[in-house]
């Protein structure tokens, strides 16, 4: 039987207080409002404790790896693992007050090892693609890793995202419960110059809201982009995401070739299939795009601002993820390389669709685009991109 915290109060209340003059009645979330000699105290049967819980997920590199628990004073729990900084669950209520996971993910260390793409993950040390895997910088040219196609996608074959992070569990003064991940990549690491020091920080907040801080240093000048991967499906994955409702606070997107490579236009979307400043279902002109969103969105914002990108709504369980960032660009996927080999979290089977991204960043290729915002970090200059998913529910 599930016990009331309310009833615990109000029995102890009782006990120390034989004159007291003391009301009770109950509350909408279970609880209850107790008057004690006209002054109110309400209690929640939902209340949750802020907490981090730590379990060992395996190993890496001989190297151990844990999965951390994030867990907010509304009992909205993040659960993060040093390996590849992976969002592995985000846990929201829906609009019946039922708790479910809106990411997709595994439940293994040895399936993320396995089989991968990018679920969850911070990519880097370039997230996106370069094109043919060079570019370069101060009159020299650099060959990177090749990992897709003729490309280079999220920085090689070996990314952030399949690497070992150091971790420092930490709390804010606002009380946010989080994670600090660090991780040195050395000189030459699938290609790229200068050794980069990277901290990336994970916050859960009693607004609801996931705030990822991402910092670099370097000792010589080189690409850098960083994002996270996470897959959304506000369903839980019972469905695919087509009817989600998007907003996107964009004017234009970077135009690609058939190798997802920019071709250094930058279109606008009014009254194209490629338009979601209006709110509109994923699926309601996504035949009109070959092969699907894979797209990098120009955000309509002040440089280094932090603003809203983009608003993601299921109507099927009430859930919306609001995102702001300070990054240029938001790349917007919809899962089309999904086809039904992996099987996820609870054994559920990853169809097309079944999962869409909205990765903040800088633009694909950037390094080869002098159009594009800059992307080279050099030595005394910090990197530093801030991202928030805000979760709440529509009813």
């Amino acid at each position: 039987m599930k016990s009331n915290p309310g009833l615990f109060v109000s029995a102890m209340l009782l006990l120390a207080c034989f004159s007291c003059n003391i009301h009770e009645s109950s509350n909408d979330d279970g609880g209850l409002n107790i008057t004690l000699n006209g002054k109110s105290i309400v209690t929640s049967q939902t209340a949750a404790t802020r907490e981090i819980m730590k379990e060992p997920f395996g190993k890496v590199d001989q190297k151990q790896v844990f999965r951390y628990t994030l867990t907010n004073s509304s009992g909205i729990k993040v659960k993060i693992t040093n390996y590849g900084g992976i969002i592995t669950s985000i846990l929201v209520p829906d609009k019946n007050g039922r708790m479910g996971d809106i990411v997709l993910g595994y439940d293994s260390l040895e399936q993320y090892v396995a089989n991968n793409p990018y679920f969850g993950a911070i990519a880097g040390r370039y997230a996106n693609r370069i094109a043919k895997g060079k570019f370069t910088l101060d009159g020299k040219s650099y060959h990177l890793a090749i990992n897709n196609g003729n490309n280079s996608l999220h920085g090689g074959v070996k990314g952030f995202d399949k690497v070992v992070w150091d971790v420092r569990e930490m709390k804010d003064s606002a009380g946010a419960v989080g994670l600090e991940l660090t991780y040195v990549s050395k000189d030459g690491e699938e290609g790229y110059p200068g050794n980069l020091k990277v901290r990336a920080t994970y916050l859960l907040d009693d607004h609801n809201a996931l705030t990822l801080l991402i910092a670099a240093e370097t000792d010589k000048p080189t690409p850098v982009n960083l994002c996270n991967h996470t897959y959304f499906n506000l369903s839980e994955a019972d469905t695919n995401i087509l009817g989600h409702v998007l907003t996107l606070y964009a004017d234009q997107f970077t135009q690609i070739n058939s190798e997802l490579i920019p071709t250094g236009m930058m279109p606008f979307v009014r009254g194209t299939a490629m338009d979601f400043n209006n709110s509109v279902a994923v699926g309601e002109r996504i035949a009109a795009v070959k092969g699907g969103y894979d797209h990098n969105y120009v955000l309509k914002k002040k440089a280094g601002s932090l603003d809203m990108a983009a608003q993601l709504y299921d109507p099927r369980t009430g859930r919306q993820v609001e995102i702001m960032t300070t990054q240029p660009g938001i790349q917007f996927y919809t899962g089309n390389f999904l086809d039904g080999s992996i099987r996820g979290k609870g054994g559920k089977v990853y169809q097309q669709h079944y999962g869409l991204c909205l990765e903040t960043q800088h633009f694909p290729d950037s390094p080869n685009q002098p159009a594009f915002p800059n992307t080279i970090l050099r030595p005394g200059v910090k990197f530093a991109e801030k991202t928030v998913w805000r979760f709440s529910v529509v009813k």
